[in-house]
């Protein structure tokens, strides 16, 4: 997918403890976004952090650590972000969902390897 230009960069705050169907929310949603053709996703896990809640979640305490903040970021066109909401909507309870617009530079895929 070339992407370029204007586009719009979707972060989505949940902890690492968050289910979906009995599996991990991240991987959940990770998968729903590739299911419905979006650039690419990728979670990043925080060493500490805290929500509404103000809960700390940490990595320095091993009691606390079991649960750490993860963030997902998507970039893609306005238009598949927005189509994608609803469904984010529908699969997380406690987090935060923001928006950004993002001027992309540059979006490139490798070729995919040659065989020898």
């Amino acid at each position: 997918m070339r992407l370029t230009g204007q586009g719009t960069l979707l972060r989505v705050f949940i902890g690492e403890s968050d289910t979906w169907h009995g599996r991990p929310l991240y991987q959940a949603i990770v998968r729903r976004l590739r299911e419905e053709g979006l650039a690419g996703a990728t979670v990043l896990r925080a060493i500490e952090g805290f929500g509404a809640k103000s809960h700390l979640h940490t990595s320095r305490l091993l009691r606390l650590s079991e649960d750490l903040p993860l963030v997902i970021e998507v970039v893609d066109t306005a238009e598949n972000i927005d189509r994608v909401l609803p469904l984010l909507d529908e699969m997380i309870g406690d987090g935060l969902v923001t928006l950004e617009k993002v001027q992309v530079v540059m979006c490139r895929a490798a070729a995919p390897p040659t065989s020898y």
